[in-house]
């Protein structure tokens, strides 16, 4: 399994006055997909700063707080996942495993709380 991606993830329902805010640490905004999981759409806003850094804000309706969780896209979801359970990381949703035309995804939780968003993304030739 190959880890593609690596960065942080910020949830929240104010995503512009996030967005500002990394915008004026010299982020900016590269790609802004729109998931569409059944019970919710979301966007996700993925800066990127000069120096390679990375932060995405998903902008969801409705959150009481912010969270924040660590982005990883992998090559391989069902080995990752398999792994990531095997130390005892629970998926968010009991089970449920987001698939839509563009990705597989998982919200998984450590035992000590931090939190994992488990991606792959499907490529269409």
């Amino acid at each position: 399994m190959k880890i593609t991606t690596f960065d942080p993830m910020i949830a929240t329902s104010n995503a512009d006055d996030v967005i500002k805010v990394f915008e004026e640490l010299g982020f900016e905004k590269s790609h802004t997909p729109i998931t569409d999981i059944g019970d919710m759409i979301y966007q996700t806003i993925r800066m990127k700063h000069k120096d390679g850094y990375h932060v995405d804000v998903a902008d969801v309706d409705d959150l009481p707080k912010d969270s924040t969780c660590i982005r990883m896209n992998v090559d391989d979801f069902d080995e990752a996942y398999g792994i990531l359970t095997k130390h005892g990381f629970k998926n968010e949703m009991s089970d449920r495993i987001v698939n839509t035309s563009h990705s597989k995804e998982a919200r998984m939780v450590s035992p000590s709380g931090f939190t994992i968003q488990l991606i792959e993304h499907i490529r269409k030739d």
